[in-house]
This record gives C-alpha cells, sequence and structure tokens, in this order.
C-alpha cells in the first residue's frame, strides 16, 4: 500500500516536471520570437497586442512577461515594477513564472525609483531563489550601501566577485562597502585596482588616502591629500585632513596653507567651512597671531552662533589682543615670559633697587628670588609666576610657603592668571604670602612697558 503511494507521488511529481519543463521550453521559443516580434511589428505594436490579452485576462502570464521586458529594457521603472509585482502576486498559482528574476526587476525598479526599502525586500527574495545571479548580488549590495549595512552590502560584493573576478565595477563598489565599514587595510586593495584602471576618479583617491591615514601611512596619505586640495568636490575636505595632518607635527605654516586654499574653493559645505576656519583660527593662536585668529572666530560667530567654543574663545583673544604684556604672559617662549616676570617685579616695586638672584624654570610655574632694598627697607623676597588659568589649590600654595623658609625669605608673592581657592587664600593668613590672580596680573601687566 505505502509502495503504491509513493509510486503515484513520484509519479504525479514527474509529471508536473515536465509540464513545467515543456512550458519552459515553449517560454524560451516565445522569448527567442520576442525580438523577431519587435523587429517586425514594433515595441507599440507588440505592447497593444499584449494589453489586449490583458483586457480579457489581467493575469495572462505571457503577456505580463512581454511587457516587463520592453518595460525593463526602456528602463520605465514605474511600469516595470507594476508588472513585475503582479507577477511576483501571482507566482503561487502560476508555477512557470521564475521568481527569481521577477523579484531582482522588481527590486532593480524600486532601487531606481529610490524606494530602498522594497529594493531590498525584493532582492532579498532574489537572492534567496537564486543566491548565483551576479546582478542580484550587485544590486542587494548597493541597495543595502543606501540603507548604510555595509557589513551586508559586502558580502553581496563578495560574492558577486566571484561570480565575474574580472569586473570593474565590483572592485569599486566592494572597495567602497569595505571603506564604509571601516575595513580600511581590506579596501585598499580593490581601491588600488580601481585606481590603475582609471587614475582620475578622484573619489576614490580620496578614500584612499583616508584609509592609508587610518593604516598609519600618514606620509603617502599627506602626499594625496596635498594633490586633491585644489579639487572642487574632495579639495575641502583633502585640506582639512592635510590641515589637521601638519598641525599633528606642530608644523603650522603649512596647516595654514592647507586650510587658506580651502578657504578660496567654491561651494564648500557649510560644516566643513566651520571646521576648516574653526583649525585656521587655533592654528593661528598657536603661530600667537591673535587678531588673524579673532578674524576667523567671528566668522564663524556670525555663521553659526553658539559654535563650539569660539564665543569664549572671542572673549578670552579680545583682551589678548589688546594687552600685548597678556599675550606674553600666557603665550609667548620661556626666556621672553622670564623677562616679562623680571619686569613684573620691577614694577610692583616702583621705588626700590631689585637685583634678581635666582631664576627657576619648572614646568608648571617660573621662581624667582631677588633682593629688594629702598630707603627705609631691605628684604630678600621670592616670587612664583603661574601661567594656567585654572584654580590653584591650597597644595600648591604650601609648596611654595616650605621653599620660602628653606630659601629664607623675608617674603613671598604667588601670581596666577586663573585664582587661589578659597582653602589656598585661608593658608595664606598670618604667613609672609600675597597672592595676586587675574584681574590684579592683568591691571599690573597693562602698566608695564617692555621697551623701557
Amino acid at each position: 500500500m505505502i509502495i503504491s503511494i509513493l509510486i503515484a507521488v513520484i509519479a504525479a511529481l514527474l509529471l508536473v516536471s515536465i509540464i513545467v519543463a515543456i512550458k519552459n521550453i515553449k517560454r524560451k521559443d516565445e522569448n527567442k520570437d520576442v525580438a523577431q516580434k519587435i523587429q517586425k511589428k514594433g515595441k507599440s505594436a507588440i505592447l497593444k497586442e499584449a494589453e489586449k490579452k490583458l483586457a480579457h485576462d489581467p493575469h495572462n502570464v505571457s503577456a505580463l512577461e512581454l511587457i516587463g521586458d520592453i518595460y525593463y529594457g526602456e528602463k520605465n521603472w514605474e511600469k516595470t515594477i507594476g508588472v513585475y509585482k503582479t507577477l511576483f502576486d501571482i507566482s503561487s498559482a502560476h508555477v512557470e513564472i521564475d521568481v527569481a528574476k521577477c523579484t531582482l526587476r522588481m527590486g532593480v525598479a524600486a532601487f531606481y525609483l529610490e524606494k530602498n526599502d522594497e529594493a531590498v525586500k525584493a532582492l532579498m527574495i532574489s537572492m534567496k531563489k537564486n543566491p548565483e545571479n551576479f546582478e542580484t548580488n550587485m544590486y542587494l549590495g548597493r541597495a543595502l550601501m543606501k540603507a548604510n549595512t555595509f557589513d551586508k552590502a559586502v558580502f553581496c560584493f563578495k560574492k558577486a566577485k566571484l561570480l565575474q573576478p574580472d569586473n570593474h565595477e565590483v572592485n569599486e563598489l566592494l572597495g567602497t562597502a569595505l571603506f564604509k565599514n571601516q575595513k580600511y587595510r581590506d579596501c585598499l586593495p580593490f581601491l588600488k585596482r580601481v585606481l590603475d584602471e582609471n587614475p582620475g576618479n578622484k573619489e576614490i583617491l580620496f578614500e584612499m588616502a583616508v584609509a592609508m591615514t587610518e593604516c598609519g601611512m600618514g606620509d603617502k596619505a599627506l602626499k594625496v591629500f596635498m594633490h586633491l586640495r585644489p579639487d572642487p568636490n574632495f579639495g575641502a575636505q583633502s585640506c582639512l585632513e592635510a590641515g589637521k595632518m601638519h598641525e599633528r607635527v606642530k608644523d603650522y605654516q603649512n596647516a595654514v596653507k592647507d586650510y587658506e586654499i580651502a578657504l578660496k574653493l567654491p561651494n564648500v559645505p557649510e560644516q566643513i567651512m566651520l571646521q576648516i576656519k574653526y583649525r585656521l583660527a587655533n592654528t593661528c593662536i598657536f603661530m600667537n597671531d591673535i587678531s588673524r585668529a579673532l578674524t576667523y572666530l567671528k566668522q564663524i560667530q556670525v555663521t553659526k552662533p553658539q559654535y563650539k567654543d569660539v564665543d569664549a574663545l572671542v572673549v578670552r583673544y579680545s583682551e589678548l589682543n589688546q594687552n600685548k604684556n597678556l599675550q606674553t604672559y600666557l603665550l609667548s617662549g620661556t626666556s621672553d615670559f622670564v623677562a616679562l616676570c623680571r619686569k613684573f617685579i620691577s614694577t610692583y616695586y616702583k621705588d626700590a633697587f631689585v637685583k634678581v638672584e635666582d631664576v627657576q624654570v619648572a614646568s608648571e610655574c617660573v621662581e624667582i628670588i631677588c633682593a629688594v632694598e629702598n630707603s627705609k627697607w631691605e628684604a630678600k623676597q621670592m616670587f612664583r609666576f603661574y601661567r594656567t588659568q585654572n584654580v590653584i589649590g591650597d597644595i600648591n600654595v604650601r609648596d611654595f610657603h616650605g621653599k620660602l623658609r628653606d630659601a629664607k625669605c623675608d617674603n613671598g608673592v604667588c601670581i596666577t592668571m586663573g585664582n587661589f581657592s578659597e582653602s589656598a587664600h585661608k593658608y595664606t593668613e598670618g604667613r609672609p604670602i600675597d597672592l595676586i590672580e587675574k584681574d590684579e596680573l592683568v591691571k599690573t601687566l597693562k602698566r608695564i612697558n617692555m621697551f623701557n
């Protein structure tokens, strides 16, 4: 009994397979005839015939496939997607419909119609039906790229690469997908192949430079960025990257050149231009060109209020720009800073003779011991100058007091461009230490004439 049932099932399956095979053979013959018919009658005549059939039977598979082929060939994506959606909807009742082809063309049409979610959904079905189709893998990869699903796009392009190893477009898409997926070392061979074929591809050249930067090939990347600086599309971003690389090695002059080239480029996106002006301003500050830095900072304020810490920088450096001694105190080299500190001591004791006995330069401060003498008194004094704008705590003041005693000084003065903490002020009560904070320091600096 069981054997007879199995025989019947097998026979039925064979019969269905034979029927489908016969229909497929017929369909192939029909497809061969399509081109001949179009040549003889023209597309419009063929479409009219197919539309007549569809008027009587809206689910006429041969008519739907015929007009689907024509619309797909013409890249009439709106009509293409409609036809193949209909074919897909009726495919469960018509086993002769090629679902893989149907969903592939639905996906391609949706892709070009900017219906990316639909494209991914249709192409995923096509991939399951026929994973070895080159076109399916390519379009699914491109749709996944649009969806920022780069890891899955990489899988599709790798499959396409296996199917057509010499395809140039695959190299470009695979290299870009790997780049977007931050697989920088993996993307480099594919990007290089693209450039070997087309050296003028600036987008791939830029991606390659970024990838080389991430892989520690900074010198090679810098050359590429500098080469791309005049480019109208990738020049601004290249200027920004080159400038940052020059900043890292403290080559501020070349960093300024990079950023200035970007300022002259047309149609630079606002976000990139803001970054360039911000970095240019900070580079000018490192070069002690405060007035120029303020020019760029104020331009940023006009374009984008409250951008990063620009407002605070404008306030700070506007004050510096009006007081050259303040610039020297905060920004100059050690020798100029020490010279200003000595001048400060002379100004601090207006009617006295000051003799500097010792100068100690540390990483966080400068200490000067001097003998002070006037008509009424004489004393040995110690000064400590902090350049930081942070709050100085009592630990630092206690340390200063200890050095004061060790050096057998009569009095000490501790100066900062910031402020002293409440505990620091409390510690100095009853001790021979004076604390000078920012406001008093700035007033004194304004009175100092470094040329006398």
